[in-house]
């Protein structure tokens, strides 16, 4: 695969770094920079993992930046405020002659940067590795590799110049925890000339019950365990009951692949190796036994939770907190207390 090139503005042009307002050089000598929207001073929960694929270097911008910044672990931030909510064709403009002279540009593979990726691809006239599992700078150009059939295979891919890469969430290497060693502030160009881009209206809280889950912080997930016994539409009350206890809490609803096989909730909810990779702070597990392909797709939450009737299972190893306890009595319980109707159906099984 071969790279291309388009015009680029002045203070862009190979030969010369990217310049701030007033010729400051920005972001110099860099190979490789991670590019990551904060929203609320907080970043998405894989940046580390993308940080670390472009060597330690950051620029934050977005809604908060200062904040994100200031926790961020980077050996180098740059951090510029642009603003609530995502303009993905004017913050494109903008970034393009800062970052042009950066080989490997490397975005989190979550809905913002899956906006912005392809617009700053555009920008700059360089291909979009989209989805990617690994990324590097070379002497000529970027060596990536690409997450492929649902993350099955990594498929190599190799440009004759720079690009720009968006990185699968989970797949990345954890860096050491660590504070950044320096952080700078910048302020960005204004964009060049008219962009078709959207028009934020107004910026709304995510939807826990319809939130992508590998973003969401708090995640109430049911195995097994939680339906043992119970026929398929009780069982599927039982998952209705689980989701309705998440979303009063602030929590998104998950589930383990036999719970998805068996239609008790949507696919999309399905956490592991064949499922989605998330990294919560909290994670609370309702008759989840633990196995190997669901545990590795939980990355490292802050806090485990585990309610089973098994007291030596992986999940109640594995967990801050565990509770020998009926899952399903545990759930009904804490629906009562939250005011979340139970079908009769699912509080007779009991």
């Amino acid at each position: 695969m071969t790279g291309f090139t388009r015009p680029l503005p002045d203070a862009a042009r190979p030969g010369g770094e990217a310049a701030l307002p007033g010729g400051d050089p920005a972001l110099p000598g860099l190979g490789a920079l991670a590019v990551i929207l904060a929203r609320a001073g907080e970043l998405p929960p894989d940046a580390a993992e993308v940080v670390t694929e472009a060597a330690g270097h950051l620029l934050v911008v977005g809604d908060g930046a200062a904040a994100a910044a200031a926790v961020a672990a980077a050996t180098r931030v740059w951090w510029c405020d642009t603003g609530p909510g995502l303009r993905p064709g004017r913050l494109a403009s903008q970034l393009g002659p800062v970052v042009a002279h950066i080989s490997l540009l490397v975005l989190p593979g979550t809905a913002d940067g899956r906006d912005l990726a392809p617009r700053l691809a555009a920008v700059l006239g360089r291909p979009l590795l989209a989805h990617a599992c690994r990324a590097a700078a070379t002497a000529i150009g970027v060596r990536a590799e690409l997450c492929r059939l649902d993350d099955r295979i990594a498929v190599p891919v190799e440009v004759d110049g720079p690009a720009v890469v968006t990185l699968a969430p989970g797949t990345g290497t954890l860096p050491a925890p660590r504070c950044p060693a320096a952080i700078t502030p910048i302020t960005l160009p204004g964009p060049a000339g008219d962009v078709a881009d959207v028009t934020v209206l107004e910026v709304l809280d995510p939807d826990p019950s319809t939130m992508d889950l590998a973003e969401a912080p708090l995640v109430f997930s049911g195995g097994a365990g939680l339906a043992a016994g119970l026929d398929g539409p009780a069982a599927r009350a039982t998952f209705g009951v689980l989701a309705a206890v998440a979303a009063a809490v602030g929590a998104s609803a998950g589930a383990t692949r036999v719970a998805t096989d068996a239609g008790w909730i949507g696919h999309d909810r399905q956490i592991g190796t064949t499922g989605v990779a998330i990294r919560p702070h909290l994670y609370v597990a309702f008759g989840v036994s633990g196995a190997t392909q669901h545990t590795a797709g939980l990355g490292t939450p802050g806090h485990v939770v585990s309610v089973n009737l098994d007291p030596h299972c992986p999940m109640t190893a594995m967990s801050s907190l565990g509770i020998v306890a009926d899952a399903r009595g545990t759930l009904t319980e804490l629906a009562d207390r939250l005011g979340v109707d139970v079908p009769a159906e699912v509080r007779d099984a009991r």
